[in-house]
């Protein structure tokens, strides 16, 4: 019993520094938005902010190319002191779970070698959860981009062939899809700002196409280059990778269904089956059972 509130005490601890690195590291919301720029909200609280010097001594605060970088812009965390913070997180837990690890080694009343060994692999377990979380966020949000891509093809069609050019196109398909879809909304308000900003549409696709980190993004980025390059209209071009879209949705849920079934064989052999046979085999046993203790009694 105590081996189990020591336990469910220090998990507590790491799910709370988990939701709380979370909270402090998520994107913020636009709060003020203009005809042509975006204010966004970058006050740090003090967790954040110790989170951020802890992390500070493990990564080079300048290592832009970094993958783990590039993976939480991918995720949408894209401040410059995301690295430090998630840094901060990720030895934050792996102190916690190498206590966790210690603490449960002692309970087992293993010597001070095994419990050391128990020690150092709950830390390497706890350096690499924040980084696995972040794998899962980064696809959580790539699927919602592939969502919205539909949508935002639809509205991009509708600007442009009402005579706009691609640059107020996107923005107004920014501006429409803020509720809905926020995620591909936030990234074509910065593609529309960094071309206000004076980049060239080539180099702003190619750096959409890179923060997301998505399949469909960079076909849809693709297409834009290619019709910009080449000089031809947009319009049905957008419109026939809508229909695309909208197939490859319809034939992914058609995939997912089918493996539906396949998936439930091991719940139904494992949870279900067992339940059916003792629901009705189970009085046929008992019966049998005391039919043999008459007979071994007589």
């Amino acid at each position: 019993m105590e081996i189990l509130l020591i336990g469910g005490c220090f998990v507590f601890v790491l799910l709370a520094v988990l939701g709380g690195g979370y909270w402090f590291l998520r994107e913020p919301a636009p709060v003020v938005e203009t005809a042509f720029n975006i204010h966004l909200d970058q006050e740090d609280g003090p967790i954040r902010q110790t989170l951020e010097r802890i992390g500070s001594i493990l990564p080079p605060s300048s290592d832009l190319g970094s993958p783990v970088r590039r993976t939480l812009i991918a995720a949408g965390y894209r401040e410059p002191d995301a690295l430090q913070a998630f840094f901060g997180i990720k030895a934050v837990c792996a102190f916690s779970v190498a206590l966790l690890f210690f603490v449960i080694g002692q309970r087992m009343d293993a010597d001070a070698v095994a419990a050391v060994v128990f020690a150092v692999a709950g830390a390497g377990i706890g350096y690499m959860i924040p980084e696995r979380a972040l794998k899962a966020m980064e696809g959580r949000r790539q699927q919602r981009l592939r969502q919205a891509l539909p949508a935002a093809l639809d509205l991009l069609v509708l600007s442009l062939e009402a005579g706009q050019g691609l640059d107020s196109a996107m923005l107004d398909t920014s501006r429409e899809l803020r509720q809905v879809y926020p995620d591909l909304s936030e990234e074509l308000s910065l593609a529309h700002l960094e071309m206000r900003a004076g980049h060239s549409r080539a180099e702003v696709l190619s750096r959409l196409a890179q923060r997301t980190g998505d399949a469909e993004v960079k076909k849809l980025t693709n297409l834009l280059l290619d019709g910009d390059r080449f000089g031809a209209s947009l319009g049905p071009a957008l419109r026939n990778h809508a229909k695309y879209t909208r197939t490859r949705r319809r034939q992914m849920a058609q995939e997912q269904a089918r493996k539906t079934s396949v998936k439930l064989v091991f719940p139904v052999f494992f949870l279900i089956f067992p339940c059916v046979l003792l629901v009705t085999l189970g009085p046929a046993v008992l019966r049998l059972m005391e039919g043999m203790a008459k007979m071994s009694g007589n």
